[in-house]
């Protein structure tokens, strides 16, 4: 018989506080300024309790990012092709209104210096989805794999910043469709 491991409620209590915490002051304020302290009192925790589940702010965010990224990951559907791979679906509407959902978030990462991380992460997990759509349609084409996927997922990722930035201006499904129609030029979504 195997034995489960039952998660303490407190420590998901806790951690949800301190992330809840975290990701206020990060909308508030300047990510240099942000102390284990804010962060601590805002959460009703001790210093000591925060950096039991974080090593500093910076391990902190890195896991506020990851987090957000697997659920991101979440939006999109898996490959018939090859199960248990995720790739991007033809319909981007799901990822947008995932953005919309979480404008607070991804509005304060845009805004701060720490942006690099995040924008990294993305564009690695959109570039390796573009460059498999490419090479599982096996067109041919005259240009390069790697550079399409490079390029397409450079532009997405701008493209969702620039409309983040700019408090959305367009709805989700719109922004969808519009990059839908970017990547079909490119070759990423045939009609």
């Amino acid at each position: 018989m195997r034995a489960t491991t039952k998660i303490d409620r407190r420590i998901v209590k806790t951690k949800e506080a301190i992330n809840k915490a975290f990701l206020e002051l990060f909308s508030e304020k300047d990510f240099q300024q942000l102390t284990i302290n804010d962060i601590s009192e805002r959460a009703n925790v001790n210093r000591g309790t925060v950096y039991l589940h974080y090593t500093d702010k910076y391990d902190l965010l890195d896991k506020c990012i990851e987090e957000y990224l697997n659920q991101l990951i979440a939006f999109c559907s898996l490959d018939e092709n090859s199960p248990g791979n995720t790739t991007l679906n033809s319909d981007l509407t799901p990822i947008f209104i995932y953005f919309e959902g979480n404008f607070t978030f991804f509005s304060s990462l845009f805004a701060h210096q720490r942006t690099f991380v995040f924008r990294e992460r993305l564009l690695a997990f959109i570039t390796l989805n573009v460059k498999k759509k490419l090479e599982m349609q096996n067109l041919d084409s005259k240009i390069d794999h790697e550079l399409n996927a490079q390029f397409m997922a450079s532009a997405f990722v701008g493209i969702v910043e620039w409309w983040i930035q700019h408090a959305m201006p367009h709805p989700p499904s719109f922004m969808a469709d519009q990059l839908r129609r970017l990547f079909e030029k490119n070759d990423i979504y045939a009609d």
